[in-house]
């Protein structure tokens, strides 16, 4: 059986970036999810489609395919009085904050400046080319 829309999917996968492993479920659960449900990363997606319960492969995901390129516009200057009283901020430190829909999502400092600081509201993978080494368990 392969992979296609509707079909609930588990699969093994390591994910490289810049060289170094990101994450990987070696020695986990597989990861899974249902193909065609926008569940996963569409250049992912993508590449499995069409695969066979143990089929391994390596593939190479663009970023355009992946989290997307780096938005200028998702980087916000604030001012530090708005940081938790004694953080004190440093250049690539990420922090939780909250969406206007009250979701937490993970915010990157991307420069500190005397009074204020600015951060990075894009995924921390854009403009990232992606490799997965996968290797599909099981497909229903």
């Amino acid at each position: 059986m392969a992979i296609e829309d509707g079909k609930k999917v588990m699969f093994h996968y390591t994910l490289t970036v810049d060289e170094q492993v990101v994450q990987t479920s070696e020695g986990q659960q597989p990861l899974a999810y249902t193909h065609g449900s926008g569940e996963i990363i569409p250049g992912l997606a993508s590449e499995l489609e069409g695969m066979n319960e143990g089929d391994e492969k390596s593939v190479l995901i663009a970023a355009e395919n992946a989290y997307g390129k780096v938005n200028p516009d998702a980087f916000k200057e604030l001012p530090k009085s708005s940081l938790p009283e004694g953080l004190d901020p440093k250049k690539e430190m990420m922090l939780q904050a909250h969406s206007p829909e009250g979701k937490e999502i993970l915010v990157r400092i991307s420069d500190v400046q005397e009074d204020s600081i600015t951060i990075d509201l894009n995924h921390p993978l854009a403009g990232k080319d992606l490799k997965f080494d996968v290797k599909v368990v099981s497909i229903e």
